[in-house]
């Protein structure tokens, strides 16, 4: 099995959970990385950090740029911008890294997905879509990409979905993180939504929030 390179941060114990959190546009693995010590999660909960790397490919709406991107954007219409085909493939290697988890001894009912940006929108599918129950869902500064080809599947009906975006994003604006709460709600999800005065970023608010959903998913 090929799986994606990806920065891995193991817990002073050894790992009983896992977030697998998917980086945006034109960065890479390495970054969410420095936010991990600054969760302060209880080290009972022995969480696994999981930052894949996405392929560098070019991307449409850069002048045909190559950089590291988990679907080609086309335009500025989300509707109908996406590679869906591309999208779908991400979502692939992601239930792929789900998998590898699970060989490693980790129940899927304790690993959490997190995406930001284009990530986000690869774990939302991802997540309401997997057969097997997860343990949570994070979406940051993000879209529902291509929400009429996302089929639920009812292992995941019930699981909790923190949505956060920024009310200053200028790249994603926050009208995307209430269309993506709205869409959800339209498919029988209740997430969260929270908002901080932020652009196309993370902010300590956020992560001292995202610390909290953490805590409270993998409560043991």
């Amino acid at each position: 099995m090929h799986y994606l390179p990806c920065v891995e941060i193991e817990p002073d114990t050894p790992a009983t959970a896992s977030v697998i959190w998917l980086h945006g546009l034109g960065a890479d693995g390495h970054d969410f990385e420095p936010i991990v010590p600054q969760l302060r999660l209880p080290k009972e909960l022995a969480v696994r950090f999981v930052f894949p790397h996405a392929p560098s490919i070019p991307i449409t709406i850069n002048g045909g740029m190559r950089m590291p991107a988990w679907f080609d954007i086309r335009g500025m219409d989300l509707d109908t911008a996406v590679d869906e085909t591309q999208l779908l493939e991400s979502v692939a290697a992601t239930r792929a890294l789900i998998e590898r988890e699970v060989e490693r001894g980790i129940p899927t009912e304790r690993i959490v997905l997190a995406g930001f940006s284009q990530g986000g929108a690869v774990v939302l599918h991802t997540a309401l879509s997997h057969s097997d129950k997860l343990a949570g869902l994070l979406v940051l500064s993000s879209f529902f990409a291509v929400p009429n080809a996302t089929k639920p599947h009812p292992a995941n009906r019930d699981i909790p979905i923190d949505v956060f975006h920024g009310t200053h994003d200028a790249m994603a604006p926050e009208t995307l993180g209430r269309q993506t709460v709205a869409a959800l709600e339209a498919l029988g999800y209740a997430p969260s939504y929270k908002t901080y005065p932020m652009q196309h970023e993370v902010c300590l608010a956020e992560i001292n929030d995202i610390a909290a959903s953490l805590s409270r998913i993998l409560k043991p």
